[in-house]
């Protein structure tokens, strides 16, 4: 990856680093020598603000008291631990690695080596998790005083395992209606702690956002690194080949191993739509009409009346928001406001 950081130095054309996040995988495996190795690199070809915010994701049980301790020693100042759920059956049904005992200490752990800024995934909306599992998982997370949380409702990739078994009528398929309930409970449980609501998937204590996916949802340019990575710096997308004997092949050549696009008006609106709908920020009708037209902004107001007649949608000062219930309805939201057409 560090070959790749040199051949991609350019893309970002010299503006300044205020994130740098280790994911996409389990990087918590490769140790804390080699992760400062890549921050070393980041640092020497970009101008790295100095209050970067670092962000490291890791299974709970790569977070052992050795490995806590050296990473201590590096400029990682973030954590993002896959917990999923406390409850040990619920881990062996979704095959994780890691045990409940593991999932609770490891937050302490990390707690207790001085790092503050943590934040916890969280899986709902699968057969195995009953409400009262679901809210004994958030009060969990909520009385271990973390930050920030994310929680997904379970997706069911094809050609994998669980897909086969529900297929073969030998696992139960998700449950929609079961997952809309308890993201409301999530919704109700975490608002009335203290935390916001400030994206769709994710909630943190005021102050504590992930600047890195703020950053991701208000537009900012980004550089993926890695197998599958996908980069944008405002006016093109690339993303990287995902087979990793070709992603190596390339880079041995000297060649950036990605494909690119460059985004059209349209493109760049419709992202503007859904990644902006997602956060408590809202869609600016005014930024539409200004950065965009005048006649996507017509367009977009009348797509508009059918959610605010269904109240899943709310505008003030020419900012729309979802509102509670809007939220089960996010993506379709945002399909319909989509336009159509070229520069």
């Amino acid at each position: 990856m560090q070959s790749e950081l040199h051949l991609q130095k350019n893309y970002l054309e010299g503006q300044k680093i205020e994130t740098i996040y280790f994911g996409g995988g389990t990087p918590s495996v490769i140790g804390a020598a080699e992760i400062q190795k890549l921050v070393d690199t980041i640092t020497t070809l970009h101008h790295v603000t100095p209050d970067a915010e670092i962000t490291l994701e890791a299974n709970p049980d790569d977070l052992e008291n050795i490995a806590v301790k050296e990473l201590r020693q590096t400029q990682i100042n973030r954590f993002s631990i896959g917990i999923q759920s406390f409850y040990e059956e619920d881990l062996l049904w979704m095959n994780r690695a890691h045990n409940s005992q593991q999932a609770e200490a490891s937050v302490k752990r990390v707690q207790d080596a001085g790092f503050e800024n943590i934040t916890t995934d969280l899986i709902y909306g699968y057969p195995l998790l009953t409400d009262q599992k679901w809210k004994s998982n958030i009060q969990k997370i909520i009385d271990l005083s973390i930050l920030h949380i994310s929680a997904y409702s379970m997706t069911v990739e094809q050609r994998t395992a669980l897909a086969h078994f529900i297929k073969k009528g030998k696992q139960p398929g998700m449950n929609e209606s079961q997952s809309a309930e308890q993201f409301l409970i999530l919704i109700d449980a975490l608002e009335n702690a203290g935390y916001e609501h400030y994206e769709i998937s994710n909630f943190a204590k005021p102050g504590s956002y992930s600047r890195h996916n703020t950053n991701y949802w208000k537009g900012v340019s980004y550089l993926g690194i890695g197998p599958s990575a996908h980069s944008f710096n405002g006016t093109n997308r690339q993303w990287n080949i995902s087979n990793n004997t070709k992603y190596i092949e390339a880079i041995l050549r000297g060649e950036v191993p990605a494909e690119a696009e460059t985004l059209t008006l349209t493109d760049k609106l419709n992202e503007y739509i859904m990644t902006s709908l997602r956060t408590m920020w809202g869609m600016n009708l005014n930024l539409v009409e200004k950065d965009y037209s005048y006649d996507y902004y017509k367009l977009i107001i009348r797509s508009l009346d059918q959610f605010l007649e269904k109240r899943w949608v709310s505008i003030n000062d020419n900012i729309v928001t979802l509102t509670k219930e809007g939220k089960l309805f996010a993506d379709h939201i945002a399909s319909e406001l989509f336009v159509s057409g070229e520069e």
